[in-house]
């Protein structure tokens, strides 16, 4: 029953209020007073009461926008206006994914220019984290990973920490060695800003201290399932569970979080399960498409000029 309640919640979100006929209509395959004992049970919770028989949704006001156009492209965003940069760029690297049960990408793939992390700098606020995912390195990229992180230096970046996300039991052959990770690469924007309470200074002090990095401790890897195959709407589609620990770990609840590279969309679905604000950018119009469908009443769409 939990799930209507999150579904009622989401359907009227970013409304001023809402009465109980709309809900009725909305969801107009439950019973009446299956809907109103729902929204009665999550009063203070995830409602609250305007009039009689009208209601509003208990913050969570939190927005995704999706815009069609070129992710490599941020000059329409403010400069130091974004909180927290993640994305998985669709990275060229047309020797390692041709063999054995993998197959060359069907979007289009490019590398990275220090022009692209000079603009992610611009953006970002000072002290704030760059998330890249990256492929596990092997003889083909090894370059290129380190010209990434090369990239990021020269841009103002510090290389902060990798940790390694470990696709459960899935084994990737690539027709010389199986795998089954790819890179979590993090980088701040000059000194890490002050995300981790100091227990003991907090203590000694009264009143909440905190320490220069990620809110909490990094683990040691990520081990988390990727996406079954046949429930993919994208290629290279992550696991929300990932985006949702990433995303905890780099930033605090009403932030903006950019995705440039949307694909799924799915940094979009975590980072509104977080309580977070995102701009998601894709290229593909049909991925546009598919992302649009994933969600509903929680996302606004525009297209670039």
């Amino acid at each position: 029953m939990a799930g209507l309640a999150d579904s009622i919640f989401a359907c009227f979100k970013l409304t001023n209020s809402f009465s109980l006929k709309d809900a009725y209509a909305r969801f107009s395959n439950k019973p009446n007073e299956t809907i109103r004992a729902r929204i009665y049970e999550n009063l203070g919770i995830k409602f609250q009461r305007v009039a009689k028989g009208v209601y509003k949704t208990k913050g969570g006001n939190q927005t995704c926008i999706l815009i069609e156009g070129d992710g490599r492209d941020l000059s329409f965003i403010k400069d130091d206006s974004v909180d927290c940069i993640i994305t998985d760029h669709p990275w060229s690297d047309s020797k390692s994914n041709n063999g054995g049960n993998r197959s060359f990408s069907d979007y289009d793939c490019f590398k990275y220019q220090l022009k692209d992390f000079d603009e992610k700098a611009r953006i970002l606020k000072t002290g704030c984290f760059l998330v890249e995912i990256l492929p596990a390195e092997n003889e083909n990229n090894y370059k290129y990973l380190y010209e990434i992180k090369d990239f990021a230096e020269k841009s103002g970046f510090l290389y902060y920490s990798k940790v390694t996300w470990k696709k459960g039991n899935f084994v990737s052959n690539t027709g010389r060695k199986a795998k089954n990770t790819q890179d979590v690469m993090i980088f701040s924007k000059g000194k890490a800003r002050n995300m981790r309470l100091d227990i003991k200074k907090t203590a000694s002090l009264k009143h909440n201290c905190y320490m220069s990095g990620t809110s909490k401790m990094l683990p040691t890897m990520f081990d988390i399932n990727p996406v079954p195959r046949n429930r993919k709407i994208h290629q290279s589609e992550l696991p929300v569970a990932l985006c949702e620990q990433i995303i905890e770990y780099v930033t605090c609840e009403n932030e903006i979080i950019l995705d440039s590279f949307a694909g799924s969309g799915v940094v979009g679905v975590a980072a509104l399960n977080k309580k977070r604000n995102c701009i998601l950018i894709e290229k593909d119009k049909e991925s546009v498409k598919r992302i649009c469908q994933r969600f509903t009443d929680n996302i606004f769409f525009e297209k670039a000029n």
